[in-house]
């Protein structure tokens, strides 16, 4: 659990210093450069919607994780338009919550426990 935490940790603080040095330079312009790509049918493109695919997968792994409550709808919002942004604190938190039982952290504490 000690190196899921790490790659946890590394991954965001990298993130953080990358997305800081790209608004620097470009602006806030994401969606428009992100789906743009999409609309251009080129490899960036492609790797956009895949990521697209990775994000909608988050997304409804957290809503069903909170069993679709109405907190659950906003975690999962915050897990789409987040990316790893979110997920990777919001596992580094998962993961304390559960005291490092992978099971326990995948499919949350009601479940875990029922099975």
């Amino acid at each position: 659990m000690l190196g899921f935490r790490i790659h946890l940790a590394v991954i965001w603080t990298v993130l953080l210093v990358y997305t800081v040095i790209v608004i620097a330079n470009h602006g806030w312009g994401l969606f428009h450069v992100f789906f743009g790509d999409m609309l251009t049918m080129a490899w960036p493109g492609q790797f956009n919607l895949d990521f697209l695919g990775f994000l909608t997968l988050s997304a409804l792994w957290l809503t069903w994780r909170h069993h679709f409550t109405p907190v659950a709808f906003l975690l999962g919002l915050c897990g789409l338009f987040g990316g790893i942004g979110f997920l990777a604190p919001y596992l580094m938190w998962a993961s304390f919550d559960a005291d490092g039982d992978v099971k326990t952290l995948f499919l949350g504490k009601q479940r875990a426990a029922a099975s």
